[in-house]
């Protein structure tokens, strides 16, 4: 059989058809690991709390204690703002929706943005603010700390912290000064999902914070006061119980939490400066912790983390602690820092 030689132009045809391919069957850890291995960013006085990663657009999404405003930040460092509004007084933890292009804000008032603060919201704000997450266009506003059942208990005081959704868009809220988990539908709805003396924290202590939506049907939820995990049922959140942590292990602190497939959670413990890798076989009864599953990040009080689609994920260094003590002059540098697992 004879063969004849290709032209020129298949030659070059036949070469990027394999470069094509090439590229198509790389690997995901190879994309991983090209990735920074941490995003610093300048904004001085900022201290964002919660963050998020939009892969549509490729951007880290960051929320602020002292100007309330959603910033973004790209893999150069550059900050940028990417929504804001009035009402965003300070702006505590986010949730992506991406399936229902949505960004999830929960919105709170410590006192520390000098410029929106008042006195009728010092302390006493739990809302969620609703926005596109391609456009930044504000959707939504629900004041939780508002509502109260007909016959229901009245707080005095308030701070929404962080939020979950589930599959079929309800959104649940953590209030930390406050002992109810909001649940917000689709088309706006709220009701107290679950509201109950036990999750109480003491006056000027935070008591709920990061929680995160189980697809086998229920809720974990952060108890910083306590450093408690808790797992809350969906179909009957006045079950809930609470997680058994390995003996030694204090999740004090406890704020932001990240689930990582159906048997791994990521708890960042801000006051301890660490993030656990906490591991489970009882469908969340109980967890594990092995020694070499501990990041420590040193005094920089991380709040939460941001999960890449290529499998990285980025623990916040927010600087909270600086805030908290007035610190003069401000932090002006703030850092994403990937994570080893």
């Amino acid at each position: 059989m004879r063969f004849s030689p290709l032209s020129p132009g298949a030659r070059l045809g036949m070469l990027a058809s394999l470069v094509a391919l090439a590229t198509a069957c790389k690997k995901d850890s190879d994309v991983a690991t090209s990735l920074p291995e941490a995003v610093t960013f300048t904004q001085a006085g900022l201290y964002p709390e919660g963050t998020q990663y939009d892969d549509q657009r490729g951007q880290f999404l960051v929320s602020s204690q002292t100007a309330g405003r959603i910033g973004q930040v790209n893999d150069a460092g550059t900050y940028s703002t990417f929504a804001d509004d009035a009402r965003l007084i300070s702006t505590i933890g986010l949730k992506l929706d991406a399936a229902r292009t949505r960004l999830l804000v929960a919105v709170s008032d410590p006192g520390y943005n000098t410029t929106r603060t008042t006195a009728d919201t010092k302390g006493k704000l739990a809302a969620l603010a609703i926005f596109n997450s391609s456009t930044g266009a504000r959707t939504g506003y629900v004041d939780l700390g508002a509502f109260t059942p007909a016959g229901g208990t009245t707080y005095p005081a308030h701070f929404a912290n962080d939020i979950a959704v589930d599959d079929a868009g309800n959104a649940y809220v953590t209030d930390s000064f406050a002992p109810i988990i909001y649940r917000v539908d689709a088309q706006g709805a709220v009701t107290r999902f679950l509201e109950n003396a036990a999750l109480a924290a003491p006056t000027g202590k935070f008591g709920l914070n990061g929680i995160v939506y189980h697809p086998g049907g229920y809720l974990l939820v952060a108890k910083s006061d306590e450093g408690a995990l808790i797992k809350v049922p969906l179909a009957s959140p006045a079950s809930f119980t609470k997680v058994t942590l390995p003996t030694g292990l204090s999740l004090s602190g406890a704020d932001g939490l990240q689930l990582l497939g159906n048997t791994t959670l990521l708890a960042v413990c801000n006051a301890q400066g660490k993030v656990y890798k906490l591991t489970t076989t009882t469908d969340f009864a109980s967890v594990a912790n092995a020694a070499a599953d501990v990041y420590s990040t040193g005094s920089v009080y991380p709040t939460t983390l941001a999960r890449r689609a290529d499998a990285k994920s980025y623990v916040l260094y927010s600087y909270l602690n600086a805030l908290q003590a007035m610190q003069n002059p401000p932090v002006s540098e703030f850092k994403l820092q990937v994570l080893p697992f």
